[in-house]
């Protein structure tokens, strides 16, 4: 039972991501990219400087905070 109610509640979200946007929505995805990217770049400048990676992804975290899925903007990668 638990099973399908998932599957039924993956099809819904699937569905809905599916759907194209609209020209509003578009442009704030866009937006959201560039704030992301920004972020994105301002955390490898800040690994370059040789700053700690705890201080740089207090900062991501910080800098990506309503952007991306996680606290990273969705940055995620082997370490």
């Amino acid at each position: 039972m638990k099973l399908s109610l998932l599957v039924a509640s993956l099809l819904v979200c699937c569905s809905a991501v599916a759907q194209p946007h609209g020209d509003q929505e578009r442009a704030e995805d866009i937006k959201r990219h560039r704030a992301m990217a920004r972020a994105h770049e301002a955390h490898a400048k800040c690994l370059e400087s040789k700053e700690s990676e705890k201080n740089c992804l207090e900062k991501l975290a910080k800098d990506c905070k309503g952007l991306g899925i996680g606290k990273y903007c969705g940055l995620r990668h082997q370490h």
